[in-house]
């Protein structure tokens, strides 16, 4: 079976009409190739896989090449590879517009943040759309099999394994290609042995705050070796920071990042739980969880909103604060069960203390319930849909 998101194939079809080309970006096997030759299904197109030599030595000099091209859709993967392409590209697009035919001309796909191509925003500022492809989340699945996507995550291999050995398995893979090749194409001082063990204290960290000097010292490296490596973790879209909230409060708020694996699978998959039983014994299983929900309403969140997280050195918390406008914000709790949605007082003394326009404890039922002190028990589903609708 192959997976292709449909929510992501609307928008970017759309962004291939608005735009002479569309950058799609997101992690290794994550759908990225699916998506764009499903994009192509009904165009005259071509496609390049730049981590074939073949493919790089036809593109050595890119201007002929790609003229050769131009009535078609020219699909350019991993361009990241490449990146004298992008000021070829921009004389070829400008081309284009002079000529009244500059929409959806190239489709370009990377495995990188849009921070690591920076020269592509440079070269080809306002010519090209970016969209960012997240493994899969809960809406993808109709609100099904919600503990199954959380125990395998949702790279789509991974979540639709004939069962948990093979998905457990497949995800060993795919940690290991990255250790072995991908990072040290970017970086070559990256020891494989090293990365793993800071990844896997990663792993153990879940959801905490970001303490590069501790790392350090368990590592025997230097400071700006860690925040190196963690920097390329989340360049790859293999690690979120969340940043703290930091307005002007008379209170001391905490003000190191919390660190979380973006996929729940991976995350299981460096600790070495392989399947859902596991998961639910471990005690990361809470902060799992946690990042789990995060990375799926980040998902739908709409573009401008900025998410942080809230927390006083008294102990008043909020898990994930939605800042839409600098004093307008919604606050979630996030629990897994439905029978300890009841926040803490610091979770009110939090909310009091940010104005937060909304009280949301955002749990793995199905069902919405009002809670006492103005809260709002919602299941994560709804919780997406809400986001999704405000985004129009």
């Amino acid at each position: 079976m192959i997976y292709v998101p449909r929510r992501l194939e609307t928008t970017a079809r759309t962004a291939l009409k608005e735009q002479a080309g569309l950058v799609l970006l997101g992690p290794r096997q994550v759908g990225k190739t699916t998506l764009a030759l499903k994009l192509a299904e009904d165009r005259d197109s071509v496609y390049f896989d730049l981590e074939n030599p073949e493919a790089l030595a036809v593109l050595a000099d890119p201007g002929p090449t790609l003229l050769r091209h131009k009535r078609r859709l020219v699909i350019l993967d991993e361009v990241q590879r490449l990146p004298g392409l992008f000021p070829v590209l921009r004389g070829l697009i400008d081309g284009f517009r002079r000529e009244g035919r500059g929409k959806g001309r190239y489709l370009l796909l990377g495995s990188t943040s849009p921070d690591l191509l920076r020269q592509s925003a440079e070269s080809l500022a306002g010519r090209v759309a970016y969209r960012e492809l997240g493994p899969i989340d809960v809406s993808e699945t109709g609100g099904r099999d919600v503990e199954r996507l959380w125990s395998r995550g949702g790279f789509p291999e991974s979540w639709l394994a004939a069962h948990d050995a093979a998905s457990s398995n497949w995800r060993g893979d795919f940690v290991r290609t990255y250790l072995e090749r991908d990072i040290p194409a970017f970086d070559a001082r990256l020891p494989a042995t090293t990365l793993r063990r800071l990844w896997t204290m990663l792993a153990h960290l879940q959801g905490k705050q970001f303490n590069a000097a501790r790392l350090a010292s368990s590592l025997a490296v230097n400071v700006r070796s860690v925040h190196r490596y963690v920097d390329l973790l989340e360049d790859l879209l293999l690690v979120r920071r969340l940043a703290p909230w930091s307005g002007n409060l008379r209170k001391r708020l905490v003000r190191a990042p919390r660190l979380y694996l973006r996929d729940s699978g991976i995350l299981h998959a460096l600790l070495g739980l392989r399947e859902l039983e596991e998961v639910l014994a471990h005690p990361i299983a809470g902060p799992s969880w946690e990042g789990f929900a995060i990375e799926n309403l980040l998902s739908v969140t709409p573009p401008g909103v900025q998410p942080l997280y809230f927390r006083t050195h008294a102990g008043a918390e909020v898990d994930l604060v939605l800042e839409f406008e600098p004093a307008r914000c919604w606050a979630v709790e996030i629990r897994r069960s439905t029978s300890r949605v009841r926040p803490s007082r610091g979770f009110f003394v939090a909310c009091d203390d940010l104005q937060a326009e909304r009280r949301i404890v955002v749990h793995g039922g199905s069902e919405a319930f009002p809670q006492p002190g103005g809260v709002e028990a919602l299941p994560l589903a709804g919780l997406m849909d809400e986001l999704r609708a405000a985004d129009r």
